[in-house]
Order: C-alpha cells, then sequence, then structure tokens
C-alpha cells in the first residue's frame, strides 16, 4: 500500500477546521459515533462546501480519498 499523499492534518486544513492533533482528537471524539447508515459526507456536522469537498473525493477515489476513508473509520 503506498503512503498518503497528505496527512489527516491537511485534510482538517482542507476542510477549514483546526488541524494540530488534540483539535482532530476533540472534533472526532465531539461527533463520533455517526449514526448507523449515515454515509460522512451526509453527516449534519458538515457545511454545504465541507460535505461537497468529501463526497467528491471519496467517490472519484482522488489524492484525499484514503484519508477521508480514515476520517470516516475513526468517526464510527
Amino acid at each position: 500500500m503506498e503512503k498518503p499523499v497528505h496527512t489527516l492534518s491537511e485534510l482538517f486544513e482542507q476542510l477549514g477546521l483546526p488541524s494540530d492533533s488534540d483539535a482532530i482528537e476533540a472534533f472526532i471524539a465531539e461527533h463520533r459515533p455517526l449514526p448507523e447508515g449515515t454515509r460522512l459526507p451526509d453527516a449534519p456536522f458538515w457545511n454545504e462546501s465541507q460535505r461537497h469537498f468529501l463526497k467528491e473525493e471519496w467517490e472519484e477515489d482522488a489524492d484525499w480519498a484514503e484519508l477521508v476513508d480514515t476520517l470516516n473509520n475513526r468517526l464510527r
């Protein structure tokens, strides 16, 4: 498996969220677990821009897709 192109911290920056490790852990703790059957981009805590970015990156299996999967798993 190849190393991700980006880091989780960079994903949070891309989403316009605080990106230091403590802020990431706090975000995950606050928003987990996602309700069963809720797709990550459909979670109620994203704004429209964040939702669009996550959906597009996931569906296109783009550079960020692996980190979007990581975030999805951490929020489960």
